[in-house]
């Protein structure tokens, strides 16, 4: 047997991709867990090694449903049926917040062709916005939150600003999500401010990952994020202010071995015609959307 046909060899090989890779054996526990999952899930090889899929350690899907969108997992399915496949699915990070990734599942069979195993491949989907583009350089002039690590909100006003100057010159429609976390006072009360300051720096990230690369994002107030959606309708808007709001509620963190989670309110609404920042985040706050209609404007 030459070196390459050593199984350590291949062994070591998966073990150091940056891709995730873990292998799930026929009782649905899992065998193998590489650097890369470790490196974009956050969880250490014997965290997860020996536990079974049923305790959603990656995602919250039972046997009959995804509990983020609300039907048959695909995964679950694809492997069921004993096929390769791939999916896009939300994962829990070890530190609570969701990451977006792109799964590719294979069975694993033995010489008689009976799956005795699935070995499961994921790479994070990674969306880079405009306020991210040299992010170092804005913490340095100050225009990042110090806890969430998004857009603070003098910089959020410069973006709402320019987006506004846009659609009075251009009518570039845009809609903005009022994203406020429900009793944030109570759960700083409760648990301490470590505590509150862990779970915005998540639900921050969260947020980023659900608006994907188009999207804005800063804190407005202590309770309360600003969203900037661009070049949405009102259908799309409140699609994405949905999305959010299910993404973000089904984050938690583990706080001295206690699961701590908050909810959040996500309020859209739609640019119109003589928009100030203050009269749009108005009717943010009423939870009013207007319809398309509403939003065309005569230019001049």
């Amino acid at each position: 047997m030459t070196d390459l046909q050593d199984p350590g060899i291949f062994r070591a090989v998966l073990d150091s991709l940056y891709t995730g890779v873990y292998l799930i054996g026929r009782d649905g526990r899992i065998l193998f867990w590489n650097e890369g999952a470790e490196r974009i899930i956050g969880y250490r090889r014997h965290e997860v090694i020996g536990r079974s899929r049923r305790e959603n350690i990656l995602m919250d899907c039972d046997e009959h449903r995804c509990v983020l969108c609300g039907v048959a997992c695909p995964l679950i399915e694809t492997l069921r049926a004993g096929q390769t496949g791939d999916v896009q699915l939300f994962f829990h990070h070890k530190a609570g917040h969701r990451v977006p990734v792109h799964v590719r599942a294979v069975p694993i069979r033995d010489h008689n062709g009976l799956m005795i195993a699935n070995a499961e491949s994921f790479d994070e989907q990674i969306s880079v916005s405009e306020p991210e583009i040299g992010q170092n350089n804005l913490a340095a002039h100050g225009c990042l939150d110090v806890v969430t690590g998004v857009m603070n909100q003098g910089l959020t006003r410069s973006y709402l600003r320019e987006h506004l100057a846009f659609f009075a010159e251009y009518d570039l429609s845009f809609g903005i999500l009022s994203i406020r976390i429900v009793e944030l006072e109570q759960f700083r009360t409760a648990h301490g401010r470590e505590a509150a300051d862990d779970i915005l720096h998540v639900i921050a990230d969260t947020m980023k990952h659900a608006l994907g690369a188009a999207g804005f994002l800063g804190r407005w107030t202590e309770d309360q994020f600003v969203a900037i959606v661009p070049n949405c309708s009102a259908a799309e808007l409140e699609k994405t202010g949905d999305n959010v709001r299910t993404i973000v509620n089904s984050s938690q963190i583990r706080w001295w071995g206690d699961l701590l989670s908050v909810t959040v309110s996500v309020e859209p609404a739609m640019v119109e015609t003589d928009d100030q920042i203050e009269s749009l985040l108005e009717r943010a706050a009423r939870g009013r959307v207007p319809s398309p209609a509403t939003i065309n404007h005569e230019l001049g």
